[in-house]
C-alpha cells in the first residue's frame, strides 16, 4: 500500500502546491511538412520573409511580428521579454524601445542578442542570433511618426523598467502629456527612445515533425558575406 504522505509529496512537489495539469503528458504530435535544404531561399532574410508572409496570412497568427528578445548584462545575467518587430531587410531586424529600459542597458554593455519568433500554431520557430546596433535618429523619427498619437505620448510617459509607486503615477504623467500635446498636434521624438537593428550572425528555421524528429536548418554568416547552411539534430 502506497503511503499517502509519500504520494502527496510526489504530486505536490517540495513547494506543496499541486500542479493544475499533468505537465508530463502535455504534448502535441507535429505532422507538418518538413523543411529541406532545397526549400530554402538564398539568404535567411529572404527565407524569413517567406515564412513571415505565411504566418501572417495562412497561419492567421495573432501578432506574428511578436518576438522574444533575450539579452544579457555585463555579468552574463539573462533576461527576456516580448517585443514587436517593426521592420526587417538584408541589414537586419529592427525593434524600438526606451534607451533607459533594461534591454537597452543590457545591449549597451553586451550587444549580443537573440530573437525568437514562436509561431506555435504552425509548429515553427525562427531564432535569430546577432549583434544589436542603434538606428539613426532620422530612421527613428520616421518610425515614431507612424505610431498612433497615444503611443507617441506613452513613449514620453513611461520611464521603462523603472520602479514606480502606483499606476496612478503613470496615468497622471500620460494625462499631463495629453493636455500638452492634444490629438492632431505633433509630439516630439523622445531623445531617450529609439531603435535597435539586430544584424544576424546565425538564423535557425525550426519546423516541427513527427516523433520529435524536427527539421532544424541554420544559416551561418561567412566572412565573404555569404551564408553557410547547416542541419542541426533535433
Amino acid at each position: 500500500m502506497t503511503d499517502r504522505t509519500d504520494r502527496t509529496d510526489r504530486e505536490t512537489g517540495e513547494a506543496g502546491e499541486t500542479a493544475p495539469f499533468d505537465l508530463a503528458s502535455m504534448r502535441k504530435h507535429y505532422r507538418e511538412e518538413g523543411l529541406t535544404e532545397a526549400d530554402l531561399a538564398d539568404t535567411p532574410v529572404a527565407q524569413f520573409a517567406r515564412w513571415f508572409q505565411q504566418a501572417a496570412t495562412e497561419g492567421r497568427l495573432f501578432e506574428p511580428n511578436a518576438m522574444v528578445v533575450s539579452t544579457a548584462d555585463a555579468e552574463g545575467r539573462p533576461s527576456s521579454r516580448t517585443v514587436l518587430l517593426k521592420s526587417f531587410d538584408e541589414r537586419g531586424f529592427v525593434f524600438y524601445t526606451n534607451y533607459g529600459s533594461r534591454k537597452a542597458r543590457d545591449l549597451a554593455q553586451n550587444p549580443y542578442v537573440s530573437l525568437l519568433f514562436p509561431w506555435h500554431p504552425m509548429a515553427r520557430q525562427v531564432i535569430v542570433q546577432g549583434v544589436a546596433h542603434r538606428t539613426g535618429r532620422d530612421e527613428t523619427a520616421a518610425y515614431f511618426r507612424t505610431r498612433p498619437h497615444g503611443s507617441q505620448l506613452g513613449a514620453w510617459a513611461s520611464t521603462q523598467s523603472a520602479v514606480i509607486s502606483t499606476r496612478e503615477e503613470l496615468d497622471a504623467a500620460y494625462a499631463e502629456l495629453a493636455a500638452r500635446y492634444p490629438e492632431g498636434e505633433q509630439v516630439p521624438v523622445p531623445p531617450h527612445w529609439g531603435g535597435f537593428r539586430v544584424v544576424p550572425h546565425a538564423v535557425e528555421f525550426w519546423q516541427g515533425r513527427e516523433n520529435r524528429l524536427h527539421d532544424r536548418l541554420r544559416y551561418v554568416a561567412e566572412e565573404d558575406g555569404g551564408w553557410r547552411v547547416e542541419r542541426l539534430s533535433p
